[in-house]
């Protein structure tokens, strides 16, 4: 149980992360004076729960993936791992980089109104959405590839 519960957890802070960037994407592109106070914090929301998500992720990885990884290879989706958590691994470093970037760039860019310092921001928000649905996706797809093998026995 304490091990689907970290997987969970790792899924959360994911979610919550891709929902509270499209919640700043949508702040940035309407900013005014009064929402800048608003986007600073989901700048940090958004960077605390990629952080948060790699880490429960990473522990989960490391400790408990080993077995679903042999189960994944020996069934008839074994391209869920071969592909999928290949770029899976190195696509989030990415990601995490762009969302630790993030509340700096919000933070230094004041006033968000300028179309360069706008522009700056959307970009990497988009980015970490867009990553962040890829990342989703790649894991349900793995899920299902550990659900594909277990069948296969």
């Amino acid at each position: 149980m304490l091990i689907q519960g970290q997987m969970m957890l790792h899924v959360g802070f994911g979610v919550l992360g891709i929902l509270l960037a499209v919640a700043l994407f949508v702040d940035v592109l309407n900013v005014s004076e009064k929402n800048v106070a608003r986007i600073r914090k989901l700048s940090l929301a958004v960077a605390m729960l990629i952080v948060l998500s790699y880490l429960f992720g990473g522990y989960w990885y490391v400790v408990h993936y080993g077995p679903d990884r042999e189960i994944i290879k020996a069934g008839q989706w074994a391209w869920a791992h071969n592909y999928f958590m290949e770029v899976k691994e190195h696509v989030f470093f990415l990601m995490l980089m762009l969302g630790m970037y993030l509340p700096i760039a919000v933070h230094r860019n004041v006033p968000l109104a300028e179309e360069k310092n706008r522009n700056l921001v959307l970009g990497i928000t988009a980015l970490i959405i867009l990553i962040g649905l890829f990342m989703e996706g790649a894991g349900g797809i793995i899920g299902k590839g550990v659900t594909m093998g277990l069948m296969g026995r």
